[in-house]
């Protein structure tokens, strides 16, 4: 690893001294961490704003809200609907139906005010009803229109029967059903909340005031028949939608809210996409689920697990149903009883396939579903069967599973909007919304300008690159190459192997270019020891076994342990042997690996491969031109260590997978380009991290700052006087949680070490998943790489700024929303931004600037490459748990010594 004076480009050659002795303070039971005085933090207000950079003249997708009723309330009244049975009704669609009639049956008795129902248990009005508590009782019809419509043709009934006579099946189809609905006080919202917080002034009112506001807009779309999810909707239009195969819809809608804003209140309207399982018949959304050409191929067991809860219309009688499993026969052996008709009286009842009732007694012609089972409609111990070709899925069902890389790619691919498309869509659909007929939104005397709104931002200048023999490189458009040109500090190679798992790959061309392409990049790569392929006999054998194997020829055959393995995997994205070698090398034998999956072996592919290579080796690619000539504002005279923090989390409806932490600290200070990871596991879909600060029993602490502290006093030669914390992942409610719960963890590990002087904090939330996008005024490209805006569309109190550090070359650029939350350093605006800025073009993987600053990027990296770790980890059938009886959280292997030190996640 290059030493400090290597780094800084001097010209002593010599190896890293050992690292210095820890200082005498370090003893853990010596400094009475619970004697910290508490300390409360809240978000800090904006100091002022910046002022370099070229200016310029932007748009934004806020929609200007004139907001004329600031001296009203809204009244909120807690909702109970109970059906007749008692029984309270949880539902959302049976919830909006009935507060919907209640509206219409008593519309006098509640002096005409309109309501805002949020689907579960809470409705607001602009102004008091005419009493604090009020029963009602409403009636509503079973079911839809139309299946009203089509009661007489021939529909399934109980018991596994698919009809029980027209004079039974009218009578249940008309059936009324009976709803009890209490409404009680609750509170009282004050509209000039919202007012006071336009003026900076923060209130409890403030953003209950804002829900009420977005509920309206939620309950106009849900009127209009429309998925509702979070603050987007979903419209059902073959327009909106676009294949993802594997029968997954991706459907466009939009994100609708309102913000409070240094400009003032505004409508914050964004395109917005979600997935949807593809409309349609029931067999086709089968086929392309399990890729697979015909019926007779599919898996029913899988089929079962995916249909189940999936909503269906029939073709037959057009009524509409749920599934609950399937039948456990085919359709022409499945058999119910069917009672015959006398009259009106109900005869002797016999036996007959579901197959037969259809073909034979209702004249519905089945061409194919007599060989495959019947979905399953009814109740549990009262089934009720259809033929699958009867039936089709009703459109705008949620898929929320994950998607597969190529899904992904698909939806990326054809979801991009250029920037000139995305504001005539945008714009149209706030046309097209009418808000300004909602009589609620009236009543608060709201009106929604059409037009997006105007600003002034700024474009900061790319900051100079060094890269090799002192070499100035200025990065235009946000992009560099190392074309004709050396890494800064380029690593030496010299013992080195190929390892093919059963790739089709020239590994030995490889190998050859390889050492030509880092000839030219400055990095003296000898010829590999050999070239391990994988025993054929193996290739079919589990990844943990195939790993072993491999594993057990490289010990056999090399003399000793080689810097590093090129590892060749057979497939490109989500390999299966990923996880175990990554877990094998890193973690027991301490070996820092490449994996590839070539498909076109040129310059490009392997100057790419080998930044990364010469990252993780302890080289640097490049240096920020400031960090060389020690001209960093605030940092380069301070010792200050960077932090950077991410959760990840398993896919979505996997709970029992655990979330990965993982914080990135920078190390040689003051350099910023280079950075240490600590990885933890922690409860599943918990986002604030819990292991930062953690003290054992004997006094010491295991967490993950004491872990970075060390490192940073190892490699710098001096504690950090001074952190910057990049925090990824949470949004504007858990700020409090990452000021006052994280934020006090760390100041508790910082003070476990010894020092009783905390250090001066700045603490900057990063978030990408917003929906606030910048355009150019004059022009139809993306904004220019360095835009930032911190007026107009920011908040009216709080610090933060919106920054496209990077350059958008499809689609339309989304910038991230910077929040400092706290800034005991003292930044000026411009030398913070500066830094934001700067700290996107250090990311070693890349000769481009990223959309978000690489401490975050690279903690990101860490919990996802640590992840798979897990990915194939046998787990017990009785997992051990808490003494409270939760289950126990498994603790990530920790990385072997030899490599923990270095930028695996490169």
């Amino acid at each position: 690893m290059a030493s400090p004076s290597e780094q800084y480009g001097e010209t002593a050659t010599e190896n890293l001294p050992p690292p210095p002795p820890l200082p005498p303070k370090v003893v853990p039971e010596r400094v009475p961490v619970a004697s910290m005085p508490d300390r409360k933090f809240i978000p800090m207000a904006r100091p002022g704003i910046g002022c370099e950079g070229r200016r310029i003249s932007l748009l934004s997708n806020h929609f200007r809200v004139r907001f004329g009723a600031q001296d009203g309330y809204f009244y909120h009244y807690s909702v109970a609907i109970k059906s007749d049975e008692k029984q309270a009704v949880e539902g959302k669609g049976i919830g909006r139906n009935v507060i919907d009639r209640l509206y219409q049956t008593y519309k006098s008795e509640l002096s005409e005010k309109q309501f805002a129902y949020d689907g579960e248990k809470s409705l607001f009005t602009v102004g008091p009803l005419p009493q604090n508590y009020m029963e009602f009782q409403v009636i509503l019809e079973e079911t839809s229109a139309s299946a009203r419509r089509a009661a007489g043709a021939g529909s399934p009934g109980v018991n596994g029967s698919p009809n029980q006579g027209n004079i039974k099946r009218s009578k249940r189809f008309h059936l009324e059903k009976t709803f009890n609905i209490e409404i009680s006080y609750a509170a009282k919202i004050p509209m000039r909340s919202i007012a006071l917080a336009l003026n900076g002034i923060e209130s409890e009112g403030t953003q209950d005031a804002l829900r009420v506001l977005d509920i309206i807009l939620r309950q106009q779309q849900a009127r209009r028949g429309c998925l509702l999810v979070r603050q987007s909707f979903f419209k059902d239009d073959d327009r909106n939608y676009t294949d993802l195969g594997g029968g997954v819809t991706g459907c466009r809608g939009f994100h609708s809210s309102f913000r409070t804003t240094q400009g003032g209140l505004s409508l914050n309207m964004d395109v917005s996409t979600t997935m949807i399982y593809s409309p349609g018949h029931v067999e086709k959304f089968l086929l392309a689920n399990q890729n697979v050409r015909d019926v007779g191929q599919i898996d029913w067991v899988k089929a079962k697990r995916m249909l189940k809860n999936m909503r269906i219309k029939t073709l037959h009688n057009n009524m509409e149903f749920k599934i609950i499993g399937l039948s456990e026969l085919p359709c022409n052996q499945q058999r119910f009883s069917l009672k015959s008709k006398n009259g009106d009286e109900e005869g002797q009842a016999a036996e007959i396939t579901v197959y037969d009732y259809f073909m034979r007694t209702k004249g519905v012609p089945l061409k194919w579903s007599g060989y495959v089972p019947c979905l399953d409609v009814g109740k549990p111990k009262r089934p009720n069967y259809l033929p699958i070709e009867l039936c089709l899925l009703l459109p705008l069902q949620r898929y929320t599973k994950a998607l597969s890389n190529m899904q992904r790619s698909s939806l990326v691919e054809k979801s991009r909007q250029k920037p000139q498309e995305r504001i005539r869509v945008v714009t149209d659909a706030v046309k097209s919304n009418r808000y300004d007929d909602d009589p609620l939104l009236a009543a608060c005397g709201i009106k929604i300008e059409m037009q997006l709104t105007s600003l002034d931002g700024r474009v900061l200048n790319a900051p100079t690159l060094k890269v090799g023999n002192q070499e100035d490189c200025i990065p235009r458009n946000g992009r560099w190459n190392f074309n004709n040109k050396r890494l800064w500090a380029p690593t030496q190679i010299d013992r080195w192997a190929i390892v093919n798992f059963s790739a089709r790959c020239d590994t030995s061309y490889l190998s050859r270019e390889l050492i030509n392409c880092g000839r030219n990049k400055g990095i003296h790569i000898e010829r590999p020891f050999t070239i391990f392929d994988e025993d054929p006999k193996w290739r079919r054998s589990g990844p943990i076994i195939r790993v072993e194997r491999m594993v057990e020829r490289i010990i056999a055959t090399l003399p000793g342990p080689p810097q590093f393995f090129l590892c060749v995997l057979p497939e490109r994205k989500n390999s299966d042997i990923y996880g175990p070698w990554k877990k094998k090398n890193l973690h027991e034998l301490g070996i820092v690996t490449q994996c590839i999956a070539p498909t076109k072996i040129n310059d490009q592919y392997l100057t790419n491969v080998l930044l990364k290579i010469n990252s993780k080796l302890g080289g640097t690619n490049s240096l920020l031109s400031v960090e060389r000539t020690l001209s960093l504002p605030k940092i380069n005279k301070i010792p200050t260590m960077i932090l950077g923090m991410d959760v990840s989390h398993g896919s979505p409806g996997r709970s029992d997978i655990p979330s990965i932490a993982a914080v990135v600290g920078s190390r040689y200070w003051p350099l910023i380009s280079r950075y240490r990871a600590s990885v933890r596991t922690q409860s599943p879909k918990v986002e604030m991290i819990d292991s930062l600060y953690k003290p054992l029993p004997d006094g010491g602490d295991d967490g993950i700052i004491r872990e970075l502290l060390l490192d940073f006093y190892q490699t710098s030669n001096h504690k950090p006087t001074q952190i910057i914390i990049f925090r990824d992942g949470v949004s504007e409610s858990q700020f409090n949680q990452v000021l006052n719960v994280e934020l006090i963890q760390i100041l508790k590990a910082y003070q476990h070490m010894g020092d009783s002087d905390p250090p001066k904090i700045t603490l900057i939330v990063a978030q990408k998943n917003h929906h606030t996008k910048l355009f150019q005024a004059n022009s139809p490209e993306n904004v220019p790489p360095g835009t930032v805006v911190d007026s107009k569309v920011v908040h009216p109190r709080n610090y933060d700024f919106y920054m496209c550090a990077h350059a958008g070359m499809i689609g339309t650029s989304r910038p991230a929303h910077y929040h400092v939350l706290i800034d005991e350093i003292g930044f000026t605006p411009d030398d913070l931004q500066t830094l934001v800025h700067s700290l996107s073009y250090v990311y070693q993987r890349s000769t481009t600037a990223i959309s978000i600053v690489a401490p975050i990027c690279y903690a990101h990296l860490a919990a996802a490459q640590m992840s798979q770790f897990m990915k194939f980890e046998e787990t017990s059938e009785t997992s051990s748990v808490t003494k409270e009886g939760f289950p126990k959280v498994p603790e990530l292997p920790r990385l072997h010594e030899n490599v923990c030190g270095s930028m695996f996640f490169c």
